[in-house]
């Protein structure tokens, strides 16, 4: 008899559970839905949605460009030898050093051009010597023609007094022809020894010049960032420099940018640049290139850096060009649809949704400005969406408009 009382309590424990089951799944009418409660709630109406607003408000807007790049030379000089073929024999200079305009970075063996040279001075001294040979047959040949025509002028009377024979005047006028055309000769010998002279001293100032040319100098005051010249190698103006010289140790970013946001920028605005380690340095918009890439759509832009020790030729780094300021009503970046009539944004009034054309400005991180369209004060729908429409009944729930921590916009 004891046993009874509990199968039943089990049995009706189960039907319980049984009825509410099919009562949730709606097999079963909710004991709570009564009449009553179905015509109040034809006679309300649905629940208004509930929606986040953000309340309208004037604010300083830092508009922003984000660029990225590398970090390149203001001017890179390449340092090669002036003359080739030369072997290394000493580096004075190495990565990293500061030089002087003038200071020695390497030297050259000049061993080859000493020997040159003095192969130089015997051929100089060759056409001096051949000089004074060729005036000394101008002064002989010049006597020589003096005395030939002393000869024929003398003979001219006696010929015609019968005194001298014919055959003898034609001997002597023979014999001034030829000193005459042996002072043409000795003159033309001058000349070609004075030629050779000349080109053997023309070859002369080349070799002291190759030889004053073995050290090899920095043409400006700089920092080299590479150094490609090694003891034992030959000096050659083919392929790489012997040195890279950063010119007065500037450096600048190279980076890239948007075509939308490069019309935003302008040579001499400020550009607070980040490097890889997080180390920040200020610079200045100095180029701004004429040329989009069709490929990729993006522009060049140059950020002066100047001279400063922790900027590494090639690192990436990352600038925030200030492109406008300004206070204005801002509302979410998220709050603005955009349409083919402009953007609009969603004004919650009264518990009801109104959709407002607006006119738009400065862009500041998650924030947009609006010029016209709104007043301070007005809540608008943060994240707007095509799912309210005029007229909507909504709840509002009030969030504050916020900037992130990346102020910029990315370019």
């Amino acid at each position: 008899m004891k046993i009874i009382p509990k199968t039943l309590g089990a049995a009706a424990a189960l039907a319980v559970v049984a009825l509410g089951a099919m009562a949730a799944t709606g097999h079963l009418p909710a004991l709570h839905n009564s009449p009553s409660d179905a015509r109040k709630a034809a006679e309300t109406g649905p629940l208004p949605i509930m929606v986040t607003v953000a309340p309208v408000k004037t604010v300083e807007f830092v508009e922003t460009v984000v660029v990225t790049g590398s970090l390149v030379p203001r001017e890179e000089i390449l340092v090669g030898p002036e003359v080739e073929g030369l072997r290394v024999i000493e580096v004075l200079a190495d990565e990293g050093d500061r030089v002087k305009k003038g200071q020695t970075l390497a030297r050259l063996v000049s061993d080859t051009l000493e020997a040159q040279l003095a192969q130089n001075d015997a051929s100089l001294a060759r056409g001096t010597a051949a000089i004074a040979q060729a005036q000394s047959n101008i002064a002989s040949a010049e006597a020589k023609l003096v005395e030939a025509r002393g000869a024929y002028n003398r003979g001219k009377p006696l010929t015609k007094s019968g005194y001298l024979s014919e055959s003898v005047m034609e001997q002597r006028e023979s014999a001034a022809k030829t000193a005459e055309a042996a002072l043409s000769s000795s003159k033309d010998g001058l000349k070609v020894a004075e030629a050779e002279k000349a080109q053997v001293e023309a070859q002369r100032r080349e070799i002291v010049w190759r030889r004053g040319r073995t050290e090899v100098a920095s043409p400006a005051d700089g920092i080299i960032s590479r150094r490609v010249a090694r003891i034992g190698g030959y000096a050659s103006g083919a392929g790489d420099a012997m040195f890279r010289v950063i010119a007065k140790g500037e450096v600048e970013l190279d980076a890239e940018v948007t075509e939308g946001r490069l019309s935003k920028l302008k040579e001499g605005q400020t550009c607070e640049v980040a490097l890889a380690g997080g180390t920040k340095v200020a610079g200045k918009v100095r180029l701004i290139s004429p040329e989009i890439d069709k490929a990729t759509r993006l522009g060049k832009v140059r950020v002066f850096l100047g001279d400063n020790p922790v900027l590494r030729v090639g690192g990436f780094a990352r600038g925030t060009i200030e492109t406008a300021r300004g206070n204005g009503l801002a509302v979410p970046a998220s709050a603005v649809l955009y349409g083919p009539d402009g953007a609009s944004v969603q004004v919650v009034k009264e518990g009801k949704v109104r959709t407002r054309r607006v006119k738009l400005g400065l862009e500041s991180g998650a924030l947009v400005e609006v010029r016209e369209g709104l007043v301070e004060g007005e809540a608008v729908v943060a994240k707007a969406g095509t799912f309210l429409r005029d007229g909507d009944a909504v709840r509002a729930v009030s969030v504050e408009p916020r900037r992130t921590s990346d102020a910029g916009s990315a370019g």
